[in-house]
């Protein structure tokens, strides 16, 4: 059956549930516990399973900035990873809130695309945005997941 733009909703308060968790889980119980809800997210959201998934986060860099691994999406989510010594663990940022607005959306069968904004805000009630394309496949079992997740911070022109 074709993606539905309820589905596409759907995926997106998953996916920030999830982000939720991975916080919360780490305010709670430390690294292991936000490390082990993280792969839950991982497992639950996304396509790595069907192969590399084109994940760019919004703050990696160099050599890492690409992470079509699943290491490489967990060791961005939770950092503590000798292996990413950059990643400061985008997960445990105190997140309590996800709300996103649509700019645009693709359905093509049991792919889908979609852009928009997404935004954040913390256990201070600070507010981060972020610029976001998911692309998502429907496998076998009718699970929405994410094969291509980009990010950007919004350009911020020269004053």
């Amino acid at each position: 059956m074709p993606i539905t733009t309820d589905e596409l909703a759907a995926a997106r308060t998953a996916w920030g549930d999830g982000l939720i968790a991975i916080s919360k889980a780490f305010e709670d119980g430390g690294i292991d516990a936000a490390r082990s809800v993280a792969e839950g997210v991982l497992d639950a959201a996304y396509g790595y399973n069907l192969g590399p998934v084109l994940f760019k986060p919004t703050m990696a860099s160099g050599d890492q900035t690409f992470r079509p691994t699943r290491h490489g999406a967990l060791a961005y989510f939770v950092g503590h990873d000798a292996e990413f010594p950059l990643d400061g663990g985008f997960g445990i940022k105190g997140w309590r809130e996800m709300a996103s607005e649509t700019s645009a959306s693709f359905v093509e069968g049991d792919v889908a695309m979609w852009m928009g904004k997404v935004i954040l805000t913390d256990s201070q009630g600070n507010i981060t945005q972020v610029d976001k394309s998911f692309g998502y496949k429907k496998d076998a079992d009718g699970v929405l997941r994410i094969v291509l997740h980009h990010s950007s911070l919004p350009y911020q022109p020269p004053a």
